[in-house]
């Protein structure tokens, strides 16, 4: 499938919140009280929030985009961007958000394949990313690419405590 990659700016705020409220619902609606995900879907990806993170040097926003369509983006953090310490010299992959109709043809894997990429061209140890206890298809995903659990944390979504497993993937 041919894609072109894509650096996210201000001017497509619209595009970006509008891609991450539609894939966080499909991807997590079964598992989320409908007051609670809408309560997450307006404080997580509002304006305010978006521009912030957008503008922030420590954190990275790139669209796949497929004949002109914004099929996913990548979300990646470095520095005091990062949601958390998890390993030293580490780059955090956030969000790897695709539409539904472009999973499973190869494209999650060219998000986490250019995250790798860029970790790997400013010399980080490693690579992490949190990922929702049952969704079970992620996790089978970043296992294969070499991701191993290292802890778990707290997501919430609303009122909702989540479980998000911790995986980090060593790049030496």
């Amino acid at each position: 499938m041919d894609y072109l990659i894509k650096n996210v700016t201000s001017n497509d705020l619209k595009d970006l919140q509008n891609i991450s409220r539609e894939t966080f619902k499909k991807t997590f609606d079964p598992f989320t009280a409908p007051d609670d995900m809408k309560r997450f879907l307006e404080e997580a990806y509002a304006d305010k929030k978006l521009l912030a993170e957008i503008n922030n040097p420590h954190s990275r926003f790139f669209f796949l985009l497929v004949e002109d369509e914004v099929a996913g983006y990548l979300k990646i953090n470095d520095e005091d961007a990062q949601t958390e310490s998890v390993k030293p010299n580490a780059l955090e992959v956030e969000r790897i958000y695709l539409r539904s109709k472009f999973q499973h043809k190869g494209l999650g894997l060219v998000l986490i394949k250019l995250a790798e990429k860029i970790a790997r061209e400013e010399n980080r140890d490693y690579m992490w990313l949190g990922v929702y206890e049952k969704n079970i298809n992620a996790q089978k995903f970043y296992k294969r690419d070499g991701f191993e659990k290292v802890s778990q944390h707290v997501y919430q979504v609303g009122d909702d405590p989540q479980i998000d497993y911790i995986l980090a993937k060593n790049l030496h």
